[in-house]
């Protein structure tokens, strides 16, 4: 609920307009953040920090962090200044693929913080300290581009928007991290695919209809056509009026053509 939720209070307290379609968009949003989320498999159980080394040492996860990586640098150092003033995705994309290692470095923590309670001396591990700076890191630079997208674009967009894109890339690095996908069943894996094509229609109807005046109020003045359709002439002999004129007097002849 959090995406409806925000873009009604950027409604009523900013003042920020929502047309029919970015409402709509924000509900396909949610069910197919839903239905991704349902079909998800559960995570597998890691315990210790050894086992959270294990699993981050993995080549697969390795190749998806530094692909993350990559992108998340060219979006900061190329594409940002040149499209982040104009493109709402340049900002929230980088805050979203940030994303990916600030929920991983909080599950490293979690493993840690219980192993602390439990006795455990997870002070001197040294992943503990990896995951804490990358947390920091992370952290800082998704507040960082997430106000200069708050204070170019509308927020009503804004959090839709970063909220669907967030989500996938958590979902996703959740999955290859942990190895999800193994234990998927055929329903498991439409319904995830389906979630993520309703995320990225829900998207759609966000970013390319925000500017239109489309309402409940103006529907009906929208879908009803401003002119007759023109008649069609399908007939081998007919008489077409050449001057149709209001203007012209009625003592004037008229003039016909016949078409044969």
């Amino acid at each position: 609920f959090f995406v409806p939720f925000s873009a009604i209070l950027s409604s009523y307290l900013l003042g920020e307009r929502l047309n029919l379609l970015g409402k709509l968009g924000c509900m396909l949003s949610v069910v197919g953040t839903t239905v991704m989320v349902i079909h998800a498999p559960e995570d597998e159980e890691v315990t210790t920090l050894d086992e959270m080394t294990l699993k981050l040492r993995e080549p697969g996860f390795l190749a998806y962090a530094a692909i993350l990586l990559a992108v998340c640098l060219l979006l900061i150092f190329y594409l940002a200044p040149r499209y982040g003033q104009s493109n709402i995705l340049v900002y929230l994309t980088i805050c979203s693929v940030i994303g990916a290692f600030s929920v991983s470095s909080v599950k490293g923590l979690g493993i840690a913080i219980k192993g602390f309670f439990a006795g455990q001396p997870v002070l001197q591990h040294p992943l503990t300290w990896i995951l804490v700076i990358t947390l920091v890191a992370s952290i800082t630079t998704q507040i960082n581009y997430l106000n200069k997208s708050l204070d170019i674009f509308n927020t009503s967009l804004v959090f839709p928007i970063y909220y669907v894109l967030f989500t996938t890339i958590v979902i996703t690095t959740s999955i290859i991290l942990f190895k999800e996908w193994i234990t998927m069943t055929v329903v498991d894996i439409i319904g995830t695919v389906c979630g993520f094509l309703t995320i990225i229609l829900g998207v759609f109807l966000l970013h390319a209809f925000k500017d239109m005046d489309f309402s409940l109020g103006n529907l009906p003045q929208v879908l009803q056509s401003e002119e007759p359709a023109p008649a069609t002439q399908d007939d081998k002999n007919i008489l077409i009026d050449v001057n149709n004129d209001s203007t012209v007097p009625e003592d004037k002849p008229k003039v016909f053509m016949i078409y044969s």
